[in-house]
């Protein structure tokens, strides 16, 4: 290296205490790029460098490697060791102003990601037994559930994304076994939480406890899309398995839903165009099996997020790149380093498509748009589809989870109490903006499937009203 500086590697840093990301970002350090190809070096701020690619330090096809000054390094360790945390012998209480950090994943990110790997796995396991023991108690602690549900769900995101970020660094299959028993275990958590869920008295009164609890990180907009998302699925499949939905739908669909759906299937004749060609092979109920692979697609979504970035905030706060980085980091690390169903990896993967908009964004874009110049005659003629594979043949523009997903992510991004860059919206008002702007000016969201979410909300909000 030309410089003279004493420089220490990165990732060595990194690997040592994984809480010196805080301190590079708190303190806005600078980081010594060096090329290796052409010996260049360079300085950068780790944060420019870190919103970018939350693990750029780890890109093994990169020409450049990453060091810090030696005096910054000790600096650094300095104040980590000042925070009560032992580095070598475990993880210890670590102290954060406010109860959040500068990354957005909040205190408990730190404590979780300096655990060895089978205490993590254990702590997921404590979850699912804490979520089992109070599933039977009757009658039932609502309180005690509701706040074990966000802290559980919260720990095992958390937990996925730490031991993701350590798996990126091996190879494929490497990667699979060290993220194997988080996976199982993971899978384990959902189907639980999906039974709690599916209870009633909690489905109905946990969208208002998640909002209260809300600290404008970016782990609890993460643990509360869950959450609902999964509330959202177990009251759509109420309501096909135990009532006359899809028939009113499909009487209605001629009046109601038509004219949105030419819109985005115009070669189609309009007496071609049903509820039956919008679904391919129609709106069912989802099997059980099903279920559970797109919670968990639900709860490791935004596994990819970097720290720090709003997310329909406007155009103050909107890097389009960093944003859509975040899906192509999530699904290539849930589909190379783990063995999570393949739903999961697609949900990641495709969770902002929008209907093709050219305002969304996914993984699947530059694939379509090869198969489309390779295939020219080739048309999609259902709008969304329950199964993998109508996706992938160029059959059906979108994938029902993820259509799903993307209503539940923005009104939770608008409805968020502590958003950063706008004020908050009530549920209500988030109801009218939405339709009017992901609807009406732009067709961006499924029209139907969010009538059955607006349903689902306005029930809530009426309990609510009734019980207040």
């Amino acid at each position: 290296m030309a410089s003279k500086v004493s420089v220490v590697p990165l990732k060595t840093a990194i690997e040592k205490d994984v809480r010196i990301i805080d301190a590079l970002l708190r303190d806005q350090e600078i980081v010594i790029c060096l090329n290796r190809k052409t010996g260049k070096t360079r300085s950068l701020h780790f944060k420019a460098l870190y919103d970018n690619n939350n693990h750029f330090w780890l890109s093994g096809e990169s020409s450049w490697e990453y060091y810090i000054d030696d005096l910054v390094y000790e600096k650094l360790f300095g104040k980590t060791a000042d925070s009560g945390a032992e580095t070598s012998a475990g993880p210890g209480p670590v102290q954060v102003p406010d109860g959040t950090t500068s990354t957005g994943f909040g205190p408990e990110y730190f404590q979780l990601a300096q655990m060895s790997l089978p205490d993590r796995i254990e702590h997921i396991r404590g979850s699912r037994k804490r979520l089992d023991k109070l599933m039977a108690v009757k009658p039932p602690d609502f309180d005690g559930m509701t706040e074990a549900l966000v802290d559980t769900s919260r720990d095992a995101a958390l937990i996925n994304r730490a031991t993701l970020l350590e798996a990126i660094r091996f190879g494929d299959e490497e990667a699979k076994l060290h993220t194997q028993d988080i996976v199982e275990s993971t899978q384990e958590l959902v189907r639980s939480t999906a039974r709690v869920i599916a209870a009633e008295i909690f489905r109905d009164e946990l969208m208002n406890v998640l909002v209260m609890k809300s600290n404008g990180t970016v782990i609890q907009h993460m643990t509360r899309v869950f959450l609902n998302g999964v509330s959202f699925l177990s009251y759509y499949n109420d309501l096909v398995s135990h009532s006359s939905i899809v028939n009113k739908l499909r009487i209605a669909f001629e009046k109601k839903y038509k004219k949105y759906y030419m819109r985005l299937l115009p070669h189609l004749h309009a007496d071609d165009l049903t509820l039956e060609r919008v679904f391919y092979k129609g709106l069912r109920a989802i099997p059980e099996l099903e279920f559970q692979h797109w919670c968990t697609g639900f709860l490791i979504h935004d596994i990819g997020k970097v720290s720090e970035v709003e997310y329909h905030e406007g155009e103050s706060a909107y890097d389009r790149n960093v944003v859509v980085d975040h899906i192509k980091i999530g699904y290539n690390a849930v589909m190379k380093k783990t063995d999570y169903p393949r739903e999961a990896g697609l949900i990641t993967g495709y969770h902002h498509e929008y209907y093709d908009s050219p305002a969304g964004y996914g993984y699947f874009r530059a694939y379509l748009s090869w198969y489309k110049k390779e295939n020219p005659r080739a048309t999609r003629d259902y709008c969304i589809t329950f199964e993998l594979e109508p996706i992938m043949d160029y059959q059906a523009m979108a994938y029902f989870p993820a259509k799903v997903l993307e209503i539940v992510d923005i009104f939770d991004s608008v409805t968020d109490p502590n958003r950063k860059n706008r004020k908050a919206l009530s549920p209500e008002r988030a109801l009218v903006m939405m339709r009017e702007e992901f609807i009406e000016k732009n067709l961006k969201l499924d029209p139907v499937l969010f009538d059955l979410f607006e349903n689902h909300i306005r029930e809530k909000i009426a309990k609510r009203d009734r019980f207040l």
